[in-house]
């Protein structure tokens, strides 16, 4: 019995390659969305800060340098916020396009992965014909020498 070759392996392998490279730039746009959202609590932790301190020195005495540099501190810092808000939102589009892109090598792979398995199906039906055809015609083969041999008598 010849040995079971599925035609379209390469492909297979390729798909197999196609999807492990999906998958790590999933994991590499994931890990650069959970940098910048850190980064974004960083920012809005320094403003929380920030408020706290110009909260404190109001009921203090005075400082009006130092409330100016505080004011001015919290308005950059809303900025930053601003602009990260910006960079993790396309972080998250970057993820969400990896996201799509891993899912669509996946269901390719799942269906040569389908389309091998249905071959070697097929294969086995076919051995399993090809051993039932060798045993019928070894029976038959048989059974006519049997023949032979009863006349004989």
């Amino acid at each position: 019995m010849k040995k079971f070759r599925y035609s379209m392996e390469n492909i297979l392998r390729i798909k197999i390659k196609l999807e492990d490279q999906a998958r790590l730039a999933y994991a590499n746009a994931r890990n650069h969305l959970i940098i910048e959202e850190e980064k974004l609590h960083i920012l809005e932790k320094k403003k929380d800060i920030y408020e706290e301190e110009q909260r404190s020195q109001s009921n203090n005495r005075l400082n009006i340098i130092m409330m100016k540099q505080l004011s001015e501190a919290i308005d950059i810092t809303k900025m930053n916020i601003k602009d990260q808000l910006i960079v993790v939102n396309a972080a998250r589009q970057r993820v969400e396009i990896a996201r799509i892109r891993l899912n669509d090598a996946m269901i390719e792979r799942k269906t040569q992965e389908k389309l091998k398995e249905k071959a070697w199906q097929e294969y086995i039906m076919e051995a399993t014909a090809e051993e039932q055809k060798e045993i019928d015609e070894r029976n038959s083969f048989n059974h006519s020498d049997f023949l032979l041999h009863e006349e004989d008598r």
